[in-house]
């Protein structure tokens, strides 16, 4: 679809607003060009009677067309562009109902600073070309026709047809000008679009950049970008200055032409001075009909170079189709069966022949060194990603065969690194839970063993905590993100290394919490505890050991450690590195203890 088709389909939805705006500007063309034939006719009666009777009546007639231009044009103004700002709105909503329905494949192609550029600026550049070009374009055009037509019919088509001769050139230059607009507009949406990606991952990143000490470079590096995008701004506004010389040049040549032609018709008695006054006042009112032209070329290739940034975003295909028939997941077991999968634009496999079933209310736990393929193993359950070939079941359903809404309804995923959103504790707690009650709320903090450490703060649950979490720690985040999810009741809890920026202490209190949990709804939900700690997973029912996408070991923790493979090994290691850190944290505090005891 071009810029032309999707105005005109709008255009088509609102009709009654442009319908009502442009019988207001056919009015005010109508009467702008009225007010100069009526004009001359005072002047011709002044020249040949003097004053008349009528008089008064005459230029009170002139004023109130004045007053009537007015308020039409505060009328249509009012029309039009309550129309042109639900395109503005209608598209920022398609933006963002399109990107809410993304996978990650998606944004991982894409600069975030370069979409939300494309919801402010490249919008704003669609929204003027369906309000301001649209009424600059209909009121020029209509102003332009009807004092053309008062020029050659009401006055003297000879002099209108001499002033005309100029016009020629204007219309080559305009379209001239008009590609370099389209050319320096595009350059310039797209130097805004690397500002905003540049500001952006500045902002997400202070932190880093201040440990590097790295802000005299990031400035540089905004300084030289903002740079770029004022020039190309700059370079767009010079074009669309030059609209204004070639309009310049165009009407003073016309108006030598008149004033020659125009002089000689009257020195041959052909053509009366209130006439020669009337065709000076239409020429000059072909002023705003030039400059209208020029303003809605530049408006419409802005809008297009715009829409050609958002239109593939807009239509780009969904790399997840929901397609599933079913709305409600009738959870009773999930079965992988030989599934393979990589991730788009990657040639190794991220899962090579899984198979294994979680049955209801159990409890699996899934570790293997880095890169071992666990946390994909939680995104073909999100349905995040499609499996290459193998079945992925629920229940008796294929994994397709579901709603995406009511797929992850069914799921409660808390990633390594949560998301909390700029509000209070128990807002963030109560995301997916709206009208939970603040004991709901507090059980589920205790659940996740962050109950005390909210009550710490001077505000308790109704503290801030800042755009994406930053007042709040790592492990402060994660266990707000577990209260989230132990918050609502959802057949399978899915935690994707959820406990690793708490200490073992902390974590023993919120898997013994979990347990307590899950015996109590051990008929319905089950858990995919997703670990490297090996620890957070010892209590699960069964055990999956991943090695390069590969299954290499399962069973039980005691099952595993008979094997004597790699869980093993790793559990070994993992002990004594918890043991020596106790020995450390042990022989400090003895010898903090003896430096008091000399005092």
């Amino acid at each position: 679809m071009s810029l032309y088709q999707l105005l005109a389909q709008f255009i088509r939805q609102h009709w009654r607003h442009y319908i009502a705006a442009g019988v207001m500007l056919f009015l005010v063309a109508t009467f702008t060009v009225l007010i100069p034939r009526k004009i001359g006719q005072i002047i011709d009666h002044m020249v040949q009677h003097g004053a008349h009777p009528n008089l008064l009546l005459d230029l009170s007639m002139v004023v109130a067309m004045g007053v009537a231009i007015y308020f039409l044009r505060v009328g249509w103004r009012l029309q039009l562009f309550a129309a042109s700002y639900r395109l503005g709105a209608q598209l920022r909503l398609r933006l963002y109902q399109r990107l809410s329905l993304q996978s990650p494949a998606f944004f991982q192609q894409q600069r975030t600073g370069d979409l939300m550029a494309l919801g402010t600026n490249d919008a704003d550049a669609i929204e003027l070309a369906a309000g301001e070009a649209a009424l600059a374009g209909f009121d020029g055009f209509m102003t332009f026709v009807l004092v053309i037509s008062m020029m050659t019919l009401g006055v003297d088509w000879r002099l209108g047809l001499a002033s005309l001769l100029p016009f020629p050139f204007m219309a080559w230059s305009f379209k001239w000008i008009t590609q370099k607009i389209h050319d320096a507009s595009k350059d310039s949406l797209e130097r805004f679009s690397q500002l905003n990606d540049h500001v952006q991952e500045s902002l997400s990143g202070v932190r880093t950049l201040r440990v590097l000490g790295l802000e005299h470079q990031s400035a540089q590096q905004f300084a030289e970008l903002a740079d770029a995008a004022a020039e190309a701004s700059l370079r767009s506004q010079r074009w669309e200055a030059a609209y204004e010389p070639a309009v310049g040049l165009s009407l003073t040549s016309a108006g030598a032409l008149t004033l020659v032609v125009g002089g000689y018709l009257v020195w041959q008695g052909e053509l009366s001075v209130g006439n020669l006054t009337a065709f000076s006042m239409y020429l000059g009112q072909l002023i705003w009909p030039m400059f209208a032209a020029g303003w809605v070329l530049s408006l419409l290739e802005r809008g297009k170079a715009a829409w050609a940034r958002l239109r593939p975003v807009l239509e780009a295909d969904l790399v997840i189709q929901d397609q599933g028939k079913i709305t409600q997941t009738d959870f009773q077991r999930i079965h992988f069966e030989r599934i393979n999968f990589s991730y788009p634009g990657q040639v190794g496999m991220a899962l090579r022949e899984l198979s294994f079933t979680l049955e209801q209310g159990q409890t699996i736990g899934i570790v293997g060194p880095t890169g071992a393929g666990k946390s994909s193993v939680a995104r073909l359950l999100l349905r995040q990603f499609e499996t290459r070939d193998g079945k992925l079941m629920w229940g008796e359903h294929a994994i397709e065969q579901i709603q995406l809404h009511a797929l992850r309804e069914a799921v409660n995923w808390v990633a390594q690194e949560p998301f909390l959103f700029s509000a209070s504790i128990a807002d963030n707690i109560a995301l997916a839970k709206p009208n939970a009650t603040r004991e709901q709320i507090r059980e589920a903090a205790r659940l996740a063993s962050i109950d005390e450490d909210i009550m710490r703060f001077p505000q308790g649950y109704d503290t801030p905590v800042g755009e994406r979490g930053i007042t709040l720690s790592g492990g402060q985040k994660q266990r707000v993100a577990i209260a989230r999810a132990l918050l609502t009741d959802c057949r399978l809890l899915l935690l994707d290394d959820a406990l690793s920026a708490v200490d073992t202490d902390t974590e023993t209190k919120i898997l013994r919490h979990l347990a307590e949990l899950r015996r109590h709804h051990a008929a319905r939900r089950s858990a995919i505890i997703i670990s490297h700690r090996l620890s957070a997973v010892a209590e699960a029912d069964h055990i999956l050991v991943l090695r390069e996408g590969r299954l290499i070991e399962q069973g039980t923790h005691e099952q595993l450690i008979a094997l004597d493979g790699w869980y093993a090994s790793q559990w070994r290691y993992q002990q004594l590195e918890a043991d020596l850190d106790a020995d450390d944290f042990e022989e400090a505090a003895l010898h903090e203890n003896s430096e008091k005891d000399g005092e």
